[in-house]
């Protein structure tokens, strides 16, 4: 697999962890484990071009509001709030944390990826028409050029993906590749 990755670019895996992977996990999205592969070999070839990686971990407070709606997931420091075993992040990379759905929101992402020099963001991880369209959304509004791995996002169904990636093209003028 050769992607064109343009070279102020960075790759962002987005909430690739247990609770929403494993079949233990707290929030398990159904199907999430198949993306997990070619992830592995996007993450290998960003690696290998020397771009940057960047790890967006959801990360809760127990007490989260948002357990609100949602079961308690990727507690802070526990199991189910670690990347997978397949994808973990080596000594160096980034890793945000965040407690809402887009990467952005109150994290020092912009500023990472602004020291960095990036100006393109390509988008990986769970859930499309949440955290990864969430991010998408605010990655586009801060001016940065976006694409989306389709192989490499996972939803609750293919209907969802297939009206996100939609969205994408049109409203953000992603790439989705």
């Amino acid at each position: 697999m050769a992607h064109h990755i343009d070279p102020k670019g960075a790759l962002l895996v987005i909430d690739m962890l247990n609770d929403f992977i494993e079949e233990k996990g707290a929030l398990v999205v159904p199907g999430a484990k198949r993306i997990v592969p070619f992830i592995r070999e996007v993450l290998e070839e960003f690696r290998s071009l020397g771009r940057p990686v960047i790890f967006i971990k959801d990360s809760h407070r127990p007490d989260d509001a948002e357990f609100a709606y949602w079961p308690p997931h990727a507690v802070a420091g526990t199991w189910g709030g670690e990347v997978v075993e397949e994808l973990k992040p080596l000594p160096g990379e980034y890793q945000v944390s965040k407690r809402r759905y887009s990467a952005f929101f109150g994290t020092d992402l912009d500023l990472v990826l602004r020291e960095l020099g990036v100006e393109k963001v390509y988008l990986t991880g769970v859930l499309t028409n949440i955290c990864v369209y969430a991010t998408a959304l605010d990655a586009a509004m801060r001016g940065y050029k976006v694409a989306v791995f389709r192989r490499g996002v996972a939803s609750l169904s293919e209907e969802t993906d297939r009206f996100i990636f939609q969205q994408l093209a049109e409203v953000l003028k992603a790439d989705l590749l």
